[in-house]
């Protein structure tokens, strides 16, 4: 009687923790300064690590990466926020190929992208016309444009797909307090919200503590009961956390990342890859890219996303040095906004954008299908997606993750190779 009192008991709290085949650490159990876990079961890879950057809130991208080859079709619409050609100013846009010009709060990535390393694909997105920001997300994030009902995320689909397999409870890391929906499904996934909240501030003796409440709530006999299972993950998870210590944490190359929750957790990101965890995807979000009002252009409110952005991926550029042979990271948003700039000096949600690609194989240069902003050729007031978002996750996990079971992660999809990455 006693051991099955133990028994259900140990069930309600995995039960408050998240429920089967999730474990986390909950506000209502430990102080707010415990670091958030999460994570599920399944099963080193053969390819890159996948660093997976969503920018949430719709990233304006024409101001981003912008068009100043189109003149007043560009120009004339965006009268207080444009960015002006390269040439004409400190203030200017970073020319790139003689027709699109990188926001010059990005010139951290210039250097890059001029070594070959970065590639810029523009008019590409998503083809769901939503404007919501949560349905845009969810199926960008789920794989499956405009399909409500899918239960997983790519990401999740592709560690499932794969046919290696990896034990590590790194497999997959989502930065910050929630597993992001790209990875939600049966494979392992960790949200790791500060490997510096995880040594508790220094106090050990409060570290130690929790891990013996923990190994109490562990103690049964069943070896094979789900909780035993459960426990392994858990502690293994703790072992390897115990062991790094990212306040003494000196990034290579003198990088410097922004001190921001997306600095942190693109730092953190790259010690876990130097720490040879078993890491193959990590998800970083960067939000606020709700421009409606007083977006700015070459200064204001975007032109600070942008510097930490820029700024982020440069330093993990840097700090990685040849490691980022074997890294490709990409850039995505929900959705771009409108061409028109609003009478809030703001722009409104749109469709089209651009994506970001970085790393030792990337086959650098600016990748656009470019239908042009005259009149005929937008989408109902918006810059036309020519590239579907899938094609270039799709080339990434074929020609440098090694998994071509595309099938599996984007169903009922065909994609189009763009020719941004070299094979491995």
């Amino acid at each position: 009687m006693q051991v099955l009192t133990e028994q259900k008991s140990r069930r309600k709290f995995l039960e408050a923790l998240g429920g089967a085949g999730v474990l986390g650490v909950s506000k209502a159990l430990f102080p707010a300064w415990m670091p958030r876990l999460a994570f599920r079961f399944d099963q080193g890879a053969p390819g890159d690590v996948l660093v997976a950057v969503f920018l949430r809130g719709g990233m304006d991208g024409l101001n981003v990466v912008v068009p100043y080859a189109e003149g007043g079709l560009y120009y004339d619409r965006r009268p207080t926020i444009a960015i002006p050609a390269p040439g004409d100013g400190d203030d200017a846009a970073l020319d790139l190929d003689g027709r699109f010009g990188l926001h010059p709060a990005l010139r951290p990535l210039k250097d890059i992208y001029d070594a070959g390393t970065l590639a810029v694909i523009h008019a590409a997105g998503s083809p769901d016309p939503s404007r919501s920001h949560f349905d845009a997300m969810e199926f960008m994030e789920r794989g499956t444009p405009g399909a409500k009902n899918t239960p997983t995320g790519w990401i999740s689909r592709h560690l499932q797909s794969a046919a290696w397999q990896n034990t590590s409870p790194f497999r997959a890391v989502g930065m910050g307090a929630m597993v992001q929906s790209s990875l939600q499904g049966p494979v392992s996934a960790l949200a790791l919200r500060s490997i510096v909240d995880f040594h508790l501030g220094g106090r050990e003796d409060m570290l130690e503590a929790i891990q013996r409440t923990l190994s109490g709530l562990y103690s049964i006999d069943a070896p094979q009961d789900l909780l035993r299972t459960q426990a392994r993950e858990t502690f293994a998870v703790l072992d390897i956390m115990s062991r790094l210590t990212a306040t003494e944490y000196t990034p290579d190359a003198g990088a410097e990342y922004p001190d921001t929750e997306f600095g942190l957790g693109l730092k953190q990101v790259a010690q876990l890859i130097k720490a040879g965890v078993g890491l193959e995807v990590a998800c970083v979000d960067l939000g606020g890219w709700d421009t409606h009002e007083d977006q700015g252009g070459a200064e204001g409110w975007q032109a600070g996303l942008l510097s930490e952005l820029g700024a982020g991926l440069a330093a993990l550029n840097a700090d990685l040095g040849d490691a980022m042979n074997n890294v490709c990271v990409v850039t995505m948003s929900e959705f771009g906004r409108r061409v028109d700039e609003n009478a809030s000096r703001g722009t409104d949600h749109g469709h089209g954008n651009a994506m970001f690609v970085m790393g030792g194989g990337v086959s650098g240069g600016l990748y656009a299908d470019w239908p042009g902003l005259a009149d005929e050729a937008l989408d109902d007031g918006d810059l036309a997606i020519t590239t579907d978002y899938r094609d270039v996750l799709s080339e990434i996990l074929v020609a440098r993750v090694l998994n071509p079971a595309l099938d599996q992660v984007f169903p009922g999809y065909t994609y189009a190779p763009r020719g941004i990455l070299r094979a491995r």
